[in-house]
């Protein structure tokens, strides 16, 4: 059992009566009892004061290509060093990492590793950035914030890949210092999000609009599509339209197949035309850089120049070659290329 020895206080959280405290971090906006925790498993009430019992906690670590986060347009080639904790402040019925997601950090033998130490790491196998990812970053927050701020101090970039579940102040402190993000947009209705993931479609909404406007991290969209839930092709539509419409056709845009898992065994597996057929929605729509993701589909994932359609990065599931590509420019038409070269 977590305690005050080997926790540390919580930035985001207001003191209630009866020792209980609000949770402000996301917008579930959690009031724990002393001694309880909120939904995200990490964070908790000890003796009427919030503590974050993820912080220094990483579940493990992995070195994985940055395509695989899926970020494509953030230094494509790239190894990017990979970790996250226990716990999340979603309900996904279809978690693909539910074994984390959904685990407490003494279920999971959770590591003691300090933010100056995941820095050394990334340092010793030569990763030039960063990513919080498996759970979602976003509940451990106050790590994140460290990470990112020594990571800068030697010129390892930061990724976050996340729900976008994140209340409208704590994300100007948790965001401070990341340079990239892949956000799940899991859907475009809030039935979907309501009854599948216990949460809303509005916040996440508004937390793409606020990266896209008012900072200067690069984002990257993933969504994950189950079949009979939320791969009409009129619900992609109007997706790619809001999409077009608030952030811009810059933004890259990844559907993603689903496979059975957690408690949404009885859906079967998305198939490849459904991903192909989004795709070409999303290009018709006016989004200049749409991937597809899960499946052996080097045409869905390679980069295309938007103004003369030459290659310019192949990708053959996570084996990367630049064709045509250089300092951000294609290189048969100069058309400038959005993304971090």
């Amino acid at each position: 059992m977590e305690n005050a020895m080997n926790a540390r206080e919580a930035r985001w959280w207001e003191a209630q009566e009866n020792h209980r405290v609000l949770c402000t971090l996301c917008p579930r906006y959690c009031i724990i009892p002393e001694g309880k925790v909120g939904f995200c498993f990490v964070r908790k009430n000890i003796d009427g004061r919030l503590y974050t019992t993820a912080y220094g906690r990483p579940t493990g670590f992995a070195v994985d290509p940055i395509e695989k986060k899926p970020l494509n347009h953030f230094y494509p080639g790239t190894n990017i060093l990979s970790f996250g904790t226990a716990g999340c402040n979603l309900g996904c019925k279809f978690c693909q990492n539910w074994t984390m997601s959904k685990a407490r950090l003494d279920e999971m033998k959770a590591l003691n590793v300090s933010p100056e130490e995941v820095v050394r790491l990334a340092q010793k196998y030569g990763c030039p950035s960063i990513a919080f990812t498996y759970n979602d970053p976003v509940i451990f927050g106050e790590y994140v914030m460290d990470i990112s701020k020594l990571a800068h101090q030697v010129g390892i970039k930061t990724v976050m890949v996340t729900n976008g579940y994140i209340d409208k102040k704590a994300r100007e402190e948790v965001f401070r210092d990341i340079d990239g993000a892949n956000v799940d947009l899991k859907a475009f209705s809030e039935q979907f999000y309501h009854n599948l993931t216990n949460a809303h479609l509005q916040p996440v909404l508004d937390t793409l609009e606020w990266l896209k406007k008012e900072t200067g991290v690069w984002i990257e969209i993933t969504t994950l599509l189950i079949p009979g839930e939320n791969d009409s092709m009129e619900e992609i539509a109007r997706m790619c339209e809001w999409i077009l419409n608030t952030l811009g056709d810059e933004v890259p845009l990844h559907f993603t197949a689903f496979h059975p898992d957690f408690k949404m065994l009885d859906h079967p597996p998305t198939p490849y035309s459904t991903l192909q057929k989004a795709r070409e929605t999303a290009l018709k729509t006016g989004i200049k850089y749409c991937y597809t993701g899960n499946v052996h589909d080097p045409e869905g994932q390679t980069t295309y120049c938007p103004s003369c359609g030459r290659q310019l990065i192949e990708r053959n599931w996570y084996r990367v070659k630049i064709t045509g590509l250089k300092n951000g420019r294609c290189e048969h038409c100069a058309e400038i290329i959005a993304g971090r070269w």
